[in-house]
């Protein structure tokens, strides 16, 4: 049996891992949040609710769970408030993410964090790769590349996962994603203003889950990219659900980053590469359509 411990299980990727592996019989699986958990009622998992920013609860969770696997999910990832709210950022984002790690190495566990496409700073021509140099261009991302070089200084038995847009059917009491923000203007018949010159490779959620077992059960250290496999712009997405639900079109307005007039700088072009997680994990994620269907059918 392999004990898995998650951070963050109330978040949009931690809840969707915590019901994923707490499902397959060879996983022992504890999540843990700030927060009580928000689905309460299932026994497939233990939840526990802790403050990993704090030493004192992180080495009462290593000592009572004795985890195989840490899955570091919490963060603060709203990109507006990490720019203005830096001292908290900092806090999540670096601080737990250091003493998550260094009490992985102290008790054995492997140490698997979730990081982002922000690390970059959109300029390349290219997908970038596991092996292009980060250049974040807001505080999120230095946050979360700290992260990533934290987690490698001070775990050596470790494994960052870089996930971008990642998008799914959110729970009641989460925050909501592109895809699901767009569906809800054009049931409520509400304009739609979405960024046309950023481009990304968006996640269905699912992807994610599995990618992440993936790692886990291959034992590959490093940086893994776990997106998906198109690269299109905001706008483009907000149009591939206007087909999906067949309806919406006329609601969304494309502007550009500049139109925008967005106070916190984000990548132009932040789209990644996913074939060394194809190569390395057997990681085959859906299409952008096939996602999008899986999450309103």
């Amino acid at each position: 049996m392999t004990h898995l411990l998650i951070t963050g299980a109330n978040g949009f990727i931690g809840r969707r891992l915590l019901n994923d592996l707490a499902a397959r019989p060879h996983y022992e699986v504890t999540g843990c949040s700030l927060h009580e958990d928000i689905c309460p009622d299932s026994d497939a998992y233990r939840f526990l609710s802790a403050d990993v920013r704090d030493l004192r609860t992180v080495e009462n969770l290593m000592e009572e769970i004795r985890p195989d696997v840490v899955i570091h999910t919490a963060a603060l990832s709203a990109t507006d408030y990490c720019e203005t709210h830096r001292r908290e950022a900092d806090r999540m984002n670096i601080e737990a993410t250091a003493l998550l790690a260094a009490c992985c190495r102290r008790y054995g566990a492997r140490f698997v964090y979730l990081s982002t496409d922000f690390v970059f700073d959109g300029t390349a021509d290219h997908l970038y790769s596991e092996t292009d140099e980060p250049a974040p261009v807001n505080y999120y991302g230095e946050t979360k590349l700290k992260g990533e070089r934290l987690a490698a200084a001070l775990c050596p038995d470790h494994a960052v996962a870089r996930v971008e847009v990642v998008y799914g059917s959110p729970l009641p009491g989460q925050h909501g994603n592109i895809a699901q923000l767009v569906a809800d203007r054009i049931r409520n018949n509400e304009e739609i203003f979405v960024v046309s010159d950023q481009r990304r490779t968006p996640t269905y959620v699912g992807d994610v889950s599995q990618g992440i077992e993936r790692l886990i059960e291959s034992g590959r250290r490093g940086i893994y990219h776990l997106c998906g496999q198109d690269e299109v712009s905001i706008a483009d997405i907000a149009c591939r659900v206007a087909d999906i639900l067949g309806e919406g079109h006329n609601l969304i307005r494309p502007l550009t980053t500049a139109e925008m007039h967005e106070k916190t700088p984000r990548p132009l072009r932040s789209g990644m590469s996913i074939e060394k997680a194809r190569r390395d994990l057997g990681y085959r994620p859906l299409s952008l359509d096939d996602g999008l269907r899986q999450m309103f059918f």
